[in-house]
């Protein structure tokens, strides 16, 4: 009890104007972005909203089969509606908001924006990848609690029945 009564204490003298979301649209990170409401409303924050994405890797045998340039503009438009709607939905809670499409490594991204923008904490959400997913693909959240300059909380998805 004692230690998060101290929590609560060093949250409150937190300097928070500015919470950095960043998303891949998943379930998980719209739970984050839910989180990220309630503190912005509580120290009256702004959130800025960050959907970094990478071009796809051709693999297989043979020649590469190039992609339109149509391809990756579609990506890049439906990405940005669905920031624009995150925006919107932060907005209706009584929340500024901003957002941005990027095309870059997401963690190291999320981290080098976070220190150009001052962003004074990160939410993410975070799907847990186990065995040899983590081993090979690794954990955006993981890289970005490593590189951010700031504190970043991770927020697990839970389950329909809440556990």
């Amino acid at each position: 009890m004692r230690e998060c009564a101290q929590a609560r204490e060093r949250a409150r003298e937190m300097q928070i104007r500015t919470i950095m979301v960043p998303t891949d649209f998943s379930e998980s990170a719209a739970q984050a972005f839910e989180s990220a409401l309630g503190l912005a409303k509580t120290f009256g924050a702004h959130i800025y909203l960050l959907h970094a994405y990478q071009l796809p890797v051709q693999l297989g045998v043979g020649e590469p089969v190039p992609l339109p340039q149509d391809f990756f503009d579609q990506l890049r438009k439906r990405a940005q509606q669905h920031v624009d709607e995150w925006i919107e939905k932060a907005r209706a809670a009584g929340v500024e908001a901003t957002g941005d499409v990027i095309q870059a490594i997401p963690g190291h991204a999320i981290a080098e924006v976070a220190e150009r923008k001052n962003i004074d904490l990160i939410v993410m959400g975070t799907r847990g990848l186990t065995g040899l997913k983590h081993v090979v693909l690794g954990s955006v959240a993981e890289r970005t609690v490593r590189l951010a300059h700031c504190p970043v909380m991770t927020v697990r998805l839970h389950d329909k029945e809440g556990s």
